[in-house]
């Protein structure tokens, strides 16, 4: 009898971990990081990396390379402790190149997460690709693919003439497609080019444009796929870019047959950055998921709380003192190494079904 009821009350304590463990299963956590300048010490040919070599003006030494990788391996590791999961989907801007990415994913706070690496080499002057980390035991890899940028476009391009656009060189978004539990999931991980002076709208219009272009292929290829845009945007939500190009919308309510929803919107209304300019906030840090994770069946993006998105910051990621004290805790002030994090926060998404 004695026997009988510990099985029994063995299987009583059983019971909860089960149910969570299928809860789990039907949670992912869909994520993006801007590192701010992942580079090796070595020089890759072609790419302007000089300054982030020994005896460059950074002067990037093995020591600090070393602290560097650390730093971003803690800040995936937090997220995964605080989330209870690593990110099935992690997308990442300015990385070097492969190198660097093999590194982190081996660094010890994270190496249990067994990331897969998607990168492909792309042609930006300063030698900065976007990539994207995938754990294989819940989303399976089909097919990756780099799209350049172009300006085979009606919108009017007046950043540059034409000489200009033809030496144009930027980050090539990465689209990476697969499947989660069987639903085909498009991610694409972009870094739209830079604000110079507080212009470039029309160039991150045609970036937006060429996403979105995609993803619509994308969605006549596989019925009812999802698709999600993720990046550095160098734009808010409310700017054309995303709100008019990609066709962003801040409520659920509005998102219909070709729209995408844009969970920062209303986070940056409310004044939270993942990055600051001047003591304001931004938020560049987007992710969109289109009309399928909002009104499709399957998986849906779920609230994390107020909202439907997180910018995750913690202490540590933030400076504590000085000029810049409340802003994101960057790897370099003027042209100092600080042992900083990033100048971005990393944002991330929940779908669940």
């Amino acid at each position: 009898m004695k026997r009988y009821i510990l099985l029994l009350a063995a299987l009583v304590l059983l019971l909860p971990v089960e149910g969570c463990a299928k809860k789990k299963d039907k949670r992912h956590i869909i994520g993006f990081y801007n590192v701010e300048n992942l580079f090796d010490t070595v020089h890759d040919q072609g790419k302007n990396d000089y300054e982030y070599l020994p005896d460059g003006a950074n002067e990037w030494t093995a020591d600090k390379y070393a602290v560097k990788l650390q730093n971003m391996a803690r800040v995936i590791a937090d997220m995964h402790k605080d989330n209870g999961m690593w990110h099935t989907v992690l997308g990442l801007a300015e990385v070097e190149n492969r190198h660097v990415l093999e590194d982190l994913v081996k660094e010890p706070a994270i190496a249990n997460a067994n990331y897969k690496i998607v990168h492909i080499e792309g042609p930006d002057r300063r030698g900065i690709d976007c990539a994207l980390l995938y754990n294989p035991a819940r989303f399976k890899f089909i097919e990756s693919a780099a799209i350049p940028y172009d300006f085979n476009t009606k919108i009017p391009i007046t950043t540059y003439n034409k000489k200009e656009q033809e030496d144009f060189r930027t980050r090539d978004v990465l689209m990476v497609h697969g499947t989660i539990d069987g639903e085909h999931f498009a991610f694409y991980v972009c870094h739209f080019p830079s604000r110079r002076g507080d212009k470039g709208q029309d160039l991150r219009a045609r970036a937006a444009e060429i996403v979105y272009n995609h993803a619509r292929q994308m969605q006549q290829k596989y019925a009812g796929i999802k698709c999600v845009v993720m990046g550095d945007m160098n734009d808010n939500p409310a700017d054309a870019s995303l709100s008019q190009h990609l066709h962003g919308r801040r409520n659920l309510s509005e998102v219909k047959s070709g729209d995408f929803f844009n969970p920062f919107w209303e986070m940056l209304d409310d004044g939270i950055g993942s990055l600051y300019y001047r003591g304001d906030p931004n938020i560049f840090d987007c992710i969109l998921v289109s009309n399928s994770l909002v009104n499709g069946k399957g998986f849906r993006i779920g609230k994390m709380g107020k909202y439907y998105g997180v910018v995750y910051s913690k202490p540590y990621m933030t400076q504590q003192s000085g000029q810049y004290k409340g802003l994101p805790f960057r790897t370099f002030s003027n042209g100092k190494f600080i042992k900083g994090y990033s100048d971005h926060y990393p944002t991330f998404i929940e779908i669940t079904r």
